[in-house]
Parts: structure tokens; sequence; C-alpha cells
């Protein structure tokens, strides 16, 4: 008797701890940043002819960058998946790994490839000019988040029904006829899916903006400057409410594209055997081929200009080889033990509170879970900017002056939606009849979950733990507000070196940081391995 009171005692007052959690590590700094500014504060921002050029920036840049970051992810998704190119499984594989680089990565590199002193404006073509600015900005952004939509227009391409472009070649329309007839109709929702998760990516974005921008001043960047420079915390929470109003739109419509997206093809998805696929024209793939060349070969030079200005003693003024560099690498140590420490407990807790969100939301009928499940998603709209704000605020509100707990937190609360879509994907692919059985034979809601869930659910989750440590490491929108003396971080200060001009310390930095995070990255593929193997 005591034992069968005691799990439904535990089990309720474990969901009560995670609604609390995600209340007060969520919604009330959010609630809290909101409720900040004066209606004063709104009246000066809207006023200021500075602020309302920062409004026409941020949406010139997330219109502009949006639009050319889908362009290069569909053409380049549908020369690996559809055109039949020489060596796809590479290029295919190159936005993957670009996913997963750092996000410090492309505004270092693009300074040492693009800058005044750059590798391909100055050394190769003798420019003296350089693309700091609205130019910089849209090629460092595109080449950032193109990956996105490459992923999901090429799931989208590898879904096409084949019967459909089967029946349109049999009445004599050409390939090329078929690609924009019925292939590019039918993907014209993950298309749009793509457009308004990049768009919300972009409006976030903050080291490329904060490196490669200039004077062309955006939301993102300004949020943080007028609360670090100028210390005007009214001003930068009005800034953060106009940036994440848009976000929140976008992430509304997201949701509900993706949902039409999986009805479309729930409905016309077919599993006839396809014939041969006809092959593109050579011109056709000729051209593809260049163009996914072309991207492939920008995203090698940024990792291959990050490791050589790491041995170079001033880059674009002395290529003299030298390792002065990796020796000052020991200065920067506390920076580097932060990070890593920082991100794996951050991964560990967004995946555990993740996996237990969808635990309660998917597979219990408890009061609140629909507030939970906004909950937990609400992050995936917020600007880390924002939310690195928000955590500020309510943290010297509150007297706390943890700056390792907060900034945990903050790369919990940042990485928490992408965990709970993957581990939801998962727990949605485990049939409910094995908890009905489970149930019917004795087991609690949580031994269930522990026995059943988990284990059948290893895979998603480990994979959710490794995106969230790699991202956590080089995270720097979120925690910037809240690096401290006490917890520097190892992406603060490669963003800091870069702004002083000190490019061959960031390098190194960078070159160190990103190989760790890689060698995690590689491990983590070899444990899934052989966790599949057993």
């Amino acid at each position: 008797m005591t034992k069968s009171l005691k799990s439904p005692l535990a089990f309720n007052l474990l969901y009560f701890f995670v609604i609390l959690a995600v209340t007060a590590g969520i919604v009330f700094p959010l609630l809290f940043v909101l409720l900040s500014p004066s209606l004063k504060d709104f009246t000066f921002v809207f006023s200021s002819e500075v602020w309302r050029t920062a409004m026409k920036n941020t949406l010139l840049e997330c219109l502009s960058s949006t639009t050319l970051s889908v362009l290069v992810g569909y053409l380049f998704a549908y020369a690996v998946v559809k055109a039949d190119i020489p060596f796809k499984k590479i290029f295919g594989f190159i936005p993957i790994l670009h996913l997963m680089t750092p996000p410090f990565v492309g505004g270092l590199s693009f300074i040492l490839l693009f800058g005044r002193q750059g590798f391909f404006t100055h050394t190769i073509l003798g420019l003296d000019i350089s693309l700091y600015g609205f130019r910089g900005l849209l090629i460092a952004q595109v080449l950032c988040f193109f990956p996105i939509s490459y992923l999901i227009c090429a799931q989208v391409l590898k879904r096409v029904p084949p019967s459909l472009e089967q029946a349109a070649r049999a009445m004599g329309a050409s390939k090329a006829k078929i690609a924009f007839t019925v292939t590019l109709p039918l993907c014209l929702n993950g298309i749009l899916s793509a457009a308004l998760f990049i768009a919300v990516s972009v409006l976030s974005d903050f080291g490329n903006p904060m490196i490669v921008a200039g004077r062309f001043r955006v939301l993102a960047v300004e949020v943080y400057t007028q609360l670090n420079g100028w210390i005007n915390s009214g001003t930068s929470c009005v800034l953060g409410i106009i940036l994440v109003l848009p976000s929140v739109v976008l992430f509304i419509a997201q949701n509900i594209m993706m949902k039409k997206q999986n009805e479309k093809f729930a409905t016309v998805g077919s599993k006839s055997s396809p014939l041969p696929e006809k092959k593109s024209s050579l011109v056709t793939r000729i051209l593809l081929f260049i163009f996914c060349l072309f991207i492939s070969l920008l995203i090698f030079a940024q990792f291959l200009s990050i490791l050589i200005g790491a041995f170079q003693k001033i880059w674009g003024v002395n290529p003299a080889f030298t390792t002065e560099h990796f020796k000052m690498i020991g200065k920067f140590s506390r920076e580097l033990s932060n990070s890593l420490i920082f991100a794996f407990v951050a991964a560990i807790l967004a995946t555990t509170f993740a996996s237990l969100s969808v635990f309660f939301v998917s597979r219990t009928n408890l009061p609140l879970k629909k507030y939970l499940d906004a909950c937990v998603q609400i992050p995936a709209a917020i600007p880390g900017s924002l939310f690195g704000l928000a955590l500020t605020l309510s943290a010297a509100r509150l007297h706390i002056h943890a700056s390792g707990f907060m900034i945990i937190l903050a790369m919990t609360v940042a990485f928490m939606p992408f965990s709970y879509r993957i581990i939801s994907t998962v727990f949605s692919q485990i049939k409910s009849t094995l908890d009905d059985g489970s149930r019917s034979l004795g087991a609690t809601k949580l031994q269930v979950f522990t026995t059943i869930l988990l284990p059948l659910s290893k895979s998603g989750i480990f994979s959710s733990f490794i995106y969230d440590f790699v991202r956590g490491v080089g995270t720097i929108s979120s925690v910037i507000f809240l690096v401290s003396f006490k917890t520097p971080l190892a992406s603060i200060k490669i963003l800091n070196l870069a702004e002083q001009g000190e490019w061959g310390k960031a390098a190194a930095l960078a070159t160190i940081l990103t190989t760790l995070t890689f060698s995690v990255l590689l491990a983590g593929k070899l444990v899934l391995s052989l966790k599949k193997d057993s």
C-alpha cells in the first residue's frame, strides 16, 4: 500500500517541479523584461531616427539573408538529391558539417577572407576595400544559414512522390519543366518552412552582425550595446520587444506550415515502385556541380583561413610562420574549461527537461500540459540577446550574482526547444500500446518512462545531448550579458579578440575550440554507432 502511494506522489512532485522550473526559468524572466520599459522608453525609441533606421536595417537584413539562404539551400539540395551530380555524397555532407560548426567561425573567417586585409580582397585581388556593413553581413549570414535550408529542402525533395514526376515525364515534359511545375510546387511548403525557420535565426543572430556589420546597425546587437555600453535598460528592453514580435509571429507560422507540409505529403504520398530517374541535362548538371563546388570551397576556405591565420604572425601583413598564438592559449585555459563544463551541464539539463516535458505532454493527461508544451517551445522564438537581457535584469532585481548558474540556465533554455522536437519525434514512433502493456503489468508511469521510453529512445536522446553540447560550446548571443571576470567563456573571448584586431590569437583560440567541439562530435557518433551495433 505504501509503495503504491509513493509512486504517484513522486510522479506528481516531479511534474510540479518541471512546471515550476520552466515558469521560473523561462516565463518569469520574459515577463519581467516585457513589463520593465515605461511608456517614455517606447516613445523615445519610436521617435528616434536612429532606432527607426535600425528597425529598417533589421528588416532588410532579415528579408535579404533569408531569401538568399533559402535559394542557395534549395539549389544545393536539388543538385544533391535530384540532379545526380558527381561527388554528391561529399557535397551532401558539407552543409551538415558546417551546421555543427561553432557560430563564431563564420564571422571570424569572413574578416580573414574578405576584410581590408582579407585573403580574397587584399592578397588575391589587391583591393583596398572593406566589406564591413550590409554586403558583408549578407554574405556571412547566407553561408551561416543556408545549411538549415539545405537540410529541410533535401528531406522534402526526397519525399516528393516519384509517380507524379514520372507522369509528367510520360506526358512529354522536360526535366526543367518538371522541376518548375511539379517538383517546386510540391516543395513549396517545405521551402516556406525553411524560410520561416531561417528568418527567426537571422533575427536572433548576434555573432555575425557584431563582427561584420560595422556601422550597419541591427536590433540584435543594439539590444546588447544599449545595456552594456550606455546602461540604458529601458531602451534595450524596448528594442528587444520590437525584435521578439516578428520572431513569435514567424515561429507560429512555421509550426502551422510544418503541420500542413506533413498533411500534404500524407495525402499525395504513394508506394508505387518508381521507374529509373531520368538524369538532368549535361549543362544543368555541370552548372549545379560548379555551384555546389563554389559554395563548398567557400566553406572549406572558412575553416582553412582560421587554421592558417592561427599560424601567421600578422594576417595580411606578415605571413611568417609562428606558433606564438598557440603558446598564448594557456592564458585562456579558464575560458576553455568554462565553455566545456557549462556546455556539458547545460546539455544534460536541456536533454533531461526536454525528455520529461515530452513525456508529460504526449503520454499523460495531466493538467497544464498545454502550458508546459508552450513554455518549452517559447525560447525557439526568442532572440538569444533578448533572453540574455531578461535573465540579466531579473537576476539583478532578485540579487542573484551566480553568473555561472545564469550562463548554464541561458544555455539550457536556448537549446531545450531543439531537444524537445527531436525527442518528441522519437517518442511518437514508440507505440502507446507498450505503455499500456507495462501499466497492466503493474508498472508506474515513472517506471514506464525510465524502463520503456528512455531505453527505446536512447539514440535520439544522445543525439540531442551531443547537438546541445556542440552548440553550447560556441554560443554567444544568449550568454554575452552574463559573462563576468569570474566566468569568462571562450566564444566571447574570441569575439573580443576579433574586435581588438588580434586575429592570430582569435584564430588560434577558435582552432582549439573547434577541434575540441568536433572531437566530442566524433566521439558521440562513435558511441552511437557502437550502441546500434550492440
